[in-house]
């Protein structure tokens, strides 16, 4: 694979100059191909050697959270504007990656990212009596009625509305030969400021009877 083959999404991470981190430049390198000429045997020894930095990088994050200081996480987590979409997409993925790799594991992930929600918020907190309900539900989006959202946007009715019913249906939306997102994106864009406006008015519209109500 060649830098104009990497997909999109991996344009950032996959630049060839970029310095070492879990991965060397050359694990990056086997990882999406642009390196083939590996032996059977050297083969499988990358992909051991890979295996034991990602087993070590996770052990190294209790270090992390226990004593980088501070100010050296918040400028961790505080990249240039031109690298943040990137970076938010690194963060994604390997929320995905942890996921995806503790399926089957002996501690459910709900239960590590719990804990690991409230560890945060007790440092935050500077108190171990910082107590705190974290929620993970994960619910496969099921078969909606086409015609019954059809008829909820056609008669204004956003509020009936299920977050299920819109992702699916922005997906199917997607899956159609006559939708362009582009298209749709400039003919939205070209609406926002009425759409703001119509926000100020109904804001405004609000604070008079509001304010008829309580004098």
């Amino acid at each position: 694979m060649s830098q104009n083959d990497v997909p999109e999404s991996l344009e950032a991470a996959a630049e060839s100059d970029r310095p070492r981190g879990i991965l060397t430049p050359s694990d990056r390198d086997f990882l999406l191909g642009r390196k083939t000429d590996y032996t059977d045997h050297s083969r499988k020894q990358k992909r051991n050697r890979i295996r034991r930095r990602v087993r070590n990088a996770i052990l190294d994050f209790s270090i992390l959270f226990e004593c980088l200081e501070e100010r050296d996480r918040k400028t961790v987590f505080d990249p240039d504007d031109e690298d943040r979409e990137a970076y938010t997409q690194g963060i994604t993925d390997m929320l995905a990656f942890l996921h995806l790799g503790t399926m089957g594991y002996h501690t459910p992930f709900k239960d590590m990212l719990s804990e690991g929600v409230g560890k945060a918020e007790q440092q935050l907190a500077g108190s171990n009596y910082r107590m705190v309900n974290v929620e993970f539900n994960v619910e496969p989006v099921g078969q909606i009625d086409v015609d019954s959202v059809v008829e909820k946007l056609e008669n204004d009715e956003f509020a009936e509305l299920t977050d299920e019913e819109l992702r699916a249906f922005v997906r199917l939306l997607t899956m159609s030969e006559s939708f362009s997102p582009e298209e749709a994106g400039e003919e939205i864009k070209d609406r926002v400021d009425e759409f703001a406006e119509k926000l100020t008015e109904s804001a405004a519209a609000h604070e008079r009877t509001l304010e008829e109500l309580t004098n």
